[in-house]
């Protein structure tokens, strides 16, 4: 049950995330709910591919299309509430960023996955429906850029690995590993806190002719 409320909610906001940028970019009706969908559940997909269960989901439930369409039809009617947030597709992608990372390493650990595959899949599920939106809207994705965000993942999976280590309630490191990640992404978000990027040498010292 926890697993399916984590799902269902990292679902609705990625929704949300996905169809407000799509609003933003002044998508019409169809390509904002086709954007809210992606984002809801690219994530969600490929972490079932990659641990074996098939169908995924968010394709076999009808629970998950109709969840992404709901978030995208309040956003496409409704967007100046949801635009008086601050920064709000930041705010959603943080909020379905910490529910897949954490969801995404509990099942893992579920279907038997080691705890660095558990930590790796719980990344992987958090970060890809922030990267299939901001595909679709052909940007650079945020968790390539020096953002702090996969490391945010990987911090809120590591939690649930860990406390499953320890023989704690799972539900505790979900939780706990949900709240940490959330912090973390959105204290980066308001401090501006960046990773290291790469800063090539340009032509004249790399001695390059033009």
């Amino acid at each position: 049950m926890l697993l399916t409320l984590f799902d269902f909610a990292g679902t609705f906001v990625f929704a949300l995330s996905g169809a407000t940028a799509g609003v933003r970019r002044r998508l019409d009706l169809f390509g904002v709910l086709v954007l809210g969908f992606a984002a809801a559940t690219a994530g969600g997909i490929t972490r079932d591919l990659l641990i074996g269960a098939l169908p995924p989901v968010a394709i076999r439930d009808w629970a998950y299309p109709v969840i992404a369409a709901i978030a995208a039809l309040i956003v496409f009617f409704w967007y100046p509430l949801i635009e008086r947030l601050k920064h709000p597709v930041q705010v959603f992608d943080a909020a379905g960023l910490a529910l897949f990372a954490v969801l995404g390493a509990q099942k893992a650990l579920i279907y038997g996955l080691n705890p660095l595959a558990a930590v790796m899949l719980g990344v992987l599920s958090g970060i890809g429906g922030g990267m299939a939106r901001d595909m679709m809207l052909a940007e650079i994705p945020t968790v390539l850029r020096a953002e702090v965000y996969a490391v945010a993942a990987l911090i809120g999976a590591a939690v649930v690995v860990g406390v499953e280590a320890l023989s704690l309630p799972a539900h505790l490191g979900m939780i706990a590993g949900g709240l940490l990640c959330f912090a973390v992404r959105v204290l980066a978000i308001r401090h501006n806190w960046q990773i290291a990027i790469a800063r090539p040498p340009d032509d004249k010292m790399s001695g390059d002719k033009p």
